[in-house]
């Protein structure tokens, strides 16, 4: 009996150390994911930012260009206007 358990010990034994060399490699692997995870998230939140930035940028041209044709068909009309206006006193 005292050489079966015994044989069952180092059994044992060898399983504990595998599973302590599975269980290194696994923390390995979490800390390296962790750092990636980290990376990732900050490159994230530059590329999100970087975009919002984009977003208002284009907003504020929009609003831009829009008052540029406001503008514009406003100065149309004046010369429209100012033309006829011309024409009238030439030919009466």
């Amino acid at each position: 009996g005292l050489s079966e358990l015994r044989a069952r010990r180092d059994e044992l034994t060898g399983r504990i150390r595998a599973e302590e060399a599975e269980r290194g490699r696994l923390q390995a692997r979490i800390a390296t994911l962790s750092r990636r995870l980290s990376d990732t998230s900050e490159s994230l939140a530059g590329l999100r930012s970087a975009r919002a930035h984009i977003d208002r940028t284009i907003s504020e041209i929009d609003a831009a260009s829009g008052k540029i044709l406001d503008n514009s068909q406003t100065l149309l009309d004046v010369l429209k206007e100012q033309m006829r206006d011309l024409g009238k006193v030439i030919d009466p």
